[in-house]
């Protein structure tokens, strides 16, 4: 029987919450750069922690893509550790003032930036998540309730160790980012109840498991279920630009949510540009799903159901369609897309245009490759999650989306 007193914790983050909102930035910006120190500091310890989860991961025959995304390098720490200082940098939300404007009554009324709350971070194999959400949820002023995996426990806690050693000598309440020591499914379904405490839930992880939180939870919860990002090769495109979003979205790190899953290739351009894919996916080892018309320019692919095109398959896998035109194209993404990222490759302004009006994924590309699609990359810093549901937030969130705001008035005695 575990002794985790899930609604304490949550409880204790509250309180927390209250402390990290009454912070200044200078105060928030001193506490993150104190806590990059200290992950590079500690990552010898970080590094054994991850040792073990990478050991327990190899005997359990994780997949690739997951055990990809457990491990942990003394690169992959300080690539942690600068995000922190990049968030540290960005500017603070909170207490923003937006629209002050004057009514007829002579009250002056707009909206103040706030933080949510407490956040409930649910993730996997992703220990990189303890270090950006601890940080991103600090900076907006949230406190943050982090249940990894069983996978990622060890290097979990290791960071969280990490970050509380700075956070003590801020003075700074560590149940400001607790970690839930016990992955038992029974203690997630009763953090999932705990909507007295908790604001939010940000799943990240496997489709599995984002259901299995969108159907438990009593908390509000932001969804990402998967990422089926497409490029579609227009009769307009410059082909080697072309191949260079291809591969470096496809084969860079196939197993994370914003590599390619699709191409869709405009017919007038297909003979040509399909010869050198094949060329390329064949060097590459990338196995191919493909339509009728696109089957003749590989060797060894496979024939597409129409399931294939709405598979995410986070490996060296793609599904491949040719299409008669633009218009083809964009409907095929408005069917399969799951509304992460799309690319359009193209020279043709006017079909960049209409692309980027018609396509209401998250985030919408023209000739650069989806594997910007990433809070870091878009000038977030480091994100918490990725929005697939257009309510509060869409796309890679940052520190914006995890505040929410209020509305303020000033008067002078007036009356209603």
């Amino acid at each position: 029987m575990t002794s985790v007193n899930i609604k304490a914790i949550c409880q204790q983050a509250k309180i927390a919450a209250l402390q990290l909102a009454q912070l200044s930035e200078a105060d928030k910006n001193q506490l993150l750069l104190a806590m990059a120190d200290q992950l590079e500091a500690d990552t010898a310890l970080i590094l054994a922690g991850n040792a073990k989860d990478m050991a327990a991961g190899r005997e359990k025959q994780l997949a690739e893509a997951m055990l990809d995304r457990l491990l942990l390098t003394e690169e992959r720490i300080k690539t942690l550790a600068n995000a922190v200082r990049y968030i540290a940098a960005l500017p603070d939300p909170v207490g923003q003032i937006r629209q002050m404007a004057p009514r007829p009554n002579g009250i002056q009324v707009g909206k103040m930036r706030i933080p949510l709350g407490v956040i409930a971070m649910i993730y996997e194999a992703r220990p990189n998540v303890t270090a950006d959400a601890g940080a991103l949820c600090l900076k907006s002023g949230n406190a943050v309730i982090l249940r990894g995996g069983r996978e990622a426990l060890q290097s979990s806690l290791a960071i969280a160790a990490s970050l509380h050693i700075a956070m003590a000598e801020q003075g700074i309440n560590p149940a400001a980012i607790s970690v839930i020591p016990d992955p038992d499914r029974a203690l997630l379904l009763e953090l999932l109840q705990q909507k007295d405490s908790v604001d939010l839930v940000i799943p990240r992880g496997g489709e599995g498991l984002i259901h299995f939180v969108s159907d438990n939870s009593k908390i509000p919860v932001i969804q990402h279920y998967k990422g089926i990002c497409h490029l579609y090769v227009d009769k307009a495109a410059d082909l080697d630009k072309a191949m260079a979003l291809l591969l470096n979205g496809k084969t860079q790190r196939p197993g994370v949510c914003n590599s390619l899953e699709t191409l869709l290739v405009h017919k007038d351009i297909a003979p040509e540009f399909l010869a050198l894919v094949s060329a390329a996916f064949e060097e590459k080892q990338v196995e191919v799903f493909a339509c009728d018309l696109s089957l003749p320019y590989f060797t060894g692919a496979s024939k597409a159901d129409d399931t294939q095109f709405d598979t995410e398959y986070l490996r060296l896998a793609m599904s491949v369609k040719t299409v008669a035109d633009y218009d083809e194209a964009v409907a095929h993404i408005q069917r399969h897309s799951s509304g992460h990222t799309e690319v359009i490759c193209t020279q043709d302004i006017s079909t960049a245009q209409r692309f980027l009006k018609q396509i209401n994924s998250a985030v919408v590309m023209v000739n650069a490759s989806s594997r910007f699609s990433d809070g870091g990359e878009l000038g977030l810093g480091a994100e918490i999650g990725i929005s697939t549901s257009k309510l509060h937030a869409y796309g890679p969130m940052g520190l914006e989306s995890l505040t929410t705001e209020k509305y303020i008035v000033i008067g002078d005695g007036q009356t209603r």
